[in-house]
């Protein structure tokens, strides 16, 4: 039995929830967000609550039941709330900046390295080191800052390049050199 599955969304005030057959569509402040329902598995209000059954036991639809429920959960807050990501650029001469729907990177390659703002998403460079990334979707919002990331991730030896707020980049000492005399 899926306990994660089994507990209700509660939708906050300002969130509209419509369900079809086949898919749920969440809209509040912060956006609109669609997600499919499989086949197996019924959605259901009462009042500000949604519940998510399942209408078999097979493998696969209980594989699908607690999926769903997490899934209509984080929509839920992303369309109330939103999303953001945070992510920090440490090295010297590395920066960002806007240029209309790109996000362009001076991170040490000999280029500036060009990434377009996914449709949905909004990007701010508040200081030539700092990108934060918002958005309703989730997986949008982590997938886009992920893409950022590996632009240059932080290297453990000097610690430069793009890692998240808050990140630990583990340290390694080197090499030392020691002559042979």
């Amino acid at each position: 039995m899926s306990r994660i599955g089994n507990s209700p969304v509660k939708v906050p005030p300002g969130v509209r929830v419509s369900i079809e057959t086949d898919r749920v569509l969440i809209e509040g402040p912060q956006g609109k967000l669609e997600y499919a329902v499989p086949e197996g598995i019924s959605v259901t209000q009462e009042g500000d609550t949604l519940r998510v059954t399942r209408t078999g036991n097979e493998r696969r639809v209980r594989s699908f039941h607690g999926l769903v429920r997490a899934l209509l959960q984080g929509g839920v807050i992303g369309a109330a709330e939103g999303y953001v990501k945070q992510l920090d650029i440490v090295g010297v001469s590395y920066q960002a900046r806007l240029e209309g729907q790109n996000l362009m990177l001076q991170v040490g390659f000999a280029n500036p390295v060009k990434k377009t703002i996914p449709a949905g998403l909004t990007v701010e460079v508040p200081s030539s080191t700092v990108v934060v990334v918002r958005g309703a979707d989730k997986q949008k919002v982590g997938q886009f800052a992920a893409e950022v990331r590996a632009v240059r991730p932080p290297e453990p030896y000097k610690g430069k390049g793009i890692r998240y707020q808050g990140e630990r980049v583990t340290r390694k000492q080197g090499k030392s050199f020691v002559s042979s005399e």
